[in-house]
């Protein structure tokens, strides 16, 4: 009967241990490895670079850590460079040996943070410093973000204009994986390569209204290929406004205009007569002119020819490069609301195309449905790559392309918010 308490005090304490986890010792065992502040493990880690930091590493060779003495072993490594690039790596099973599997940025500034614990399970730590040599070659890729800073609709794509061509699909993924991404509100998205110098960056669905763009490239430094290494590039910083769609039935001659999911306008209109039918599709606004000068020479139409046409042109608002407009057409505006009459255009009167210059911006979405026209083309025309569904935007990715859809952890760490 008298060892009952003493019993009881012990299991409650047990209880109490495991509850607050390891390390808090809330009946004052100070006997626990873990409870103790890491020692310095500097005699038991070393790694395969220059001893005293007199030589500089070489980027193209893996980096390695490892643990000496039968009854110590690493627990974690945590490598990163000075602009917070993470270096991705692998520890082996008996935890004797870490490393990297992602390659080191040449000219570049490393901090490597090793955590070990010894036979009696005491944790120790190691932090290691150096710095890697210039690329071997003088060739670099260079990458220029578009569209211009600034406030967008919610169509606009990202863009990234490359300085060489890479065709590779290793190499892609490495490209790729370097070109960041993130937004407020949080979406879910990807690149496309269009081509081998040009890939564009757009969200499953449309951008949120009012969102922050921020794109940035981490390839300063990185090896592409023997011959090619990564250059810094200028970040970019986009904002969405409202979220802005024109719908343009070509049969029922009639645009309706959406603010934030609420009709805001009702507009008749003409479209691409037969032999000129306006292209079906989701359009992207280019930009806005206040007077453009017409002619049909300009799209192969002679200047004798019965279709032929030089006229003076307000409020025209671009969606394509070929040149399809949304603007004032006061000669059509009898058939406007009734018959499809243009050149591949969508006309209206001049007091509906003054309003909807006024009220759209470069990324506003205009689609047109119900044409007898081609499709829009993805690239190439302007910003059609909303008509590619999201597998095939996927597809057009050299590292999500043909996986099944849930972003992987770094491309959900991409399209995160991050502080800058």
């Amino acid at each position: 009967m008298s060892h009952s308490p003493r019993t009881r005090t012990v299991v409650s304490c047990t209880l109490l241990v495991i509850a607050l986890g390891a390390g808090v010792t809330a009946c004052g065992d100070s006997g626990n490895p873990l409870s103790s502040k890491p020692y310095d493990a500097s005699a038991q880690i070393s790694f395969n670079g220059p001893k005293g930091g007199l030589k500089k590493v070489d980027p193209d060779k893996p980096l390695e850590v490892t643990a000496s003495g039968d009854d110590n072993r690493i627990t974690d490594v945590t490598a990163t460079d000075a602009m917070g690039r993470y270096v991705t790596g692998e520890l082996s099973a008996d935890g004797r040996r870490w490393h990297s599997t992602s390659a080191l940025a040449a000219a570049a500034r490393y901090t490597v943070h090793v955590s070990t614990e010894n036979e009696d399970g005491a944790p120790g730590r190691k932090v290691l410093t150096f710095d890697t040599s210039k690329p071997t070659t003088k060739k670099r890729l260079t990458v220029e973000f578009g569209p211009d800073a600034g406030e967008y609709g919610v169509g606009q794509p990202v863009t990234a204009e490359l300085s060489e061509p890479v065709k590779d699909k290793a190499q892609r993924a490495i490209v790729e994986r370097g070109l960041r991404v993130t937004s407020v509100p949080a979406t879910q998205g990807t690149w496309h390569w269009v081509d081998d110098k040009e890939l564009h960056f757009r969200p499953k669905e449309y951008w949120p209204a009012h969102a922050t763009i921020q794109a940035r490239s981490e390839l300063d430094g990185v090896k592409i290929s023997d011959r090619l290494w990564g250059a810094g590039a200028k970040p970019l910083k986009l904002t969405t406004g409202d979220r802005v769609i024109a719908v343009t039935d070509a049969s029922a001659h009639s645009m309706t205009v959406y603010r934030n999911g609420e009709e805001i306008n009702e507009i008749p209109v003409t479209t691409g007569k037969p032999g000129f039918e306006t292209r079906n599709g989701v359009k992207v606004v280019l930009g806005k002119e206040y007077f453009v000068r017409m002619r049909g020479t300009t799209v192969g139409i002679s200047a004798g020819s019965s279709d032929g046409y030089d006229l003076p042109v307000y409020y025209a608002t671009r969606v394509t490069w070929s040149g399809e407009y949304v603007h004032a057409a006061p000669w059509s505006v009898g058939s406007q609301g009734s018959a499809n009459v243009s050149h591949g255009c969508t006309g209206m009167s001049t007091g509906n195309a003054a309003w909807f210059y006024e009220n759209v911006q470069d990324g506003d979405v205009v689609k047109v449905i119900n044409s007898y026209g081609d499709d829009m083309e993805p690239f190439g025309n302007g910003y059609g790559d909303w008509n590619l569904d999201w597998k095939e935007w996927r597809d057009g990715s050299a590292l999500v392309g043909g996986k099944a859809e849930g972003p992987r952890p770094e491309e959900a760490a991409r399209l995160r918010p991050t502080a800058v």
